[in-house]
């Protein structure tokens, strides 16, 4: 079943009607050529609790699709805990990769983070332009994945402003893939801890790594260091297995 964000303003009061407009009337009508009947589902991107409301085709009207209810999900494909991920700046094509597949594993928000190794550079210019492009794929990949919401991508910060932004925002759970963590059976153990509700950062470094000032500052900060295997993963692999641990076990 194919799946849309919509504002607030589109659907009635009651939820028993939703209006499609726009690109997505025109993904609808011309390119699915969906027909009355037919049912799809939305999100509304004003609502962070992740509900889906399902909708069967009643009308095309004026360059519009009308819906009319079906049914509610009230808990929807959101995952019971809000997971950020602090992704230290990788080459560009490898970010990409890394904001799909985070927002299709569950993640809540992806923050990049200009750390000491990182290859790319980016100033206020370059990055909002690179934010404009990574949202975009945040969304599709929400659409795909039949998220209740569109994680947002924030512009970069730095490491010690990532510290501080755990704290603004109460982050309860902090961790950071560290080659000199404890072995697995401690992740483990840290994971299965976390409950459900409990918000959680995932902290990854770039190409080269967390320098070992970095590595410090987040020890003396509450963040946790934990392993993730034996082997050493590249940056958008480390990522991907942290928050998959995470998903599974919310999950369950």
């Amino acid at each position: 079943m194919y799946h849309f964000f919509v504002e607030s303003s589109q659907v009635s009061s009651d939820f028993k009607e939703v209006t499609i407009t726009g690109s997505d009337y025109n993904h609808i009508a011309n390119v699915l050529r969906m027909k009355v009947g037919e049912q799809f589902s939305v999100s509304i991107l004003s609502d962070d609790s992740g509900k889906e409301l399902f909708y069967e085709i009643s009308s095309f009207e004026n360059e519009s699709v009308v819906g009319k209810l079906c049914f509610i999900e009230e808990n929807g494909h959101e995952l019971p805990s809000r997971i950020y991920l602090f992704q230290g700046l990788p080459k560009v094509d490898k970010m990409e990769l890394i904001i799909q597949k985070a927002v299709e594993l569950g993640a809540y928000r992806i923050i990049p983070m200009s750390t000491k190794r990182c290859i790319v550079k980016l100033d206020e210019k370059k990055a909002a332009s690179k934010i404009k492009r990574w949202q975009a794929i945040s969304e599709a990949a929400a659409k795909q994945s039949k998220r209740g919401i569109i994680p947002e991508v924030e512009m970069p910060i730095t490491m010690k402003q990532a510290i501080e932004y755990c704290k603004n925002e109460g982050i309860d759970v902090k961790l950071i893939p560290y080659e000199n963590a404890k072995d697995i059976s401690f992740t483990k153990k840290v994971i299965e801890g976390i409950e459900p509700g409990k918000s959680v950062a995932v902290f990854i470094g770039p190409e080269g790594g967390f320098s070992e000032d970095e590595i410090e500052l987040c020890l003396s900060n509450d963040i946790q260091p934990i392993t993730l295997g034996k082997r050493i993963l590249r940056t958008e692999t480390a990522g991907f297995t942290a928050i998959s641990w995470l998903m599974y076990h919310l999950e369950r």
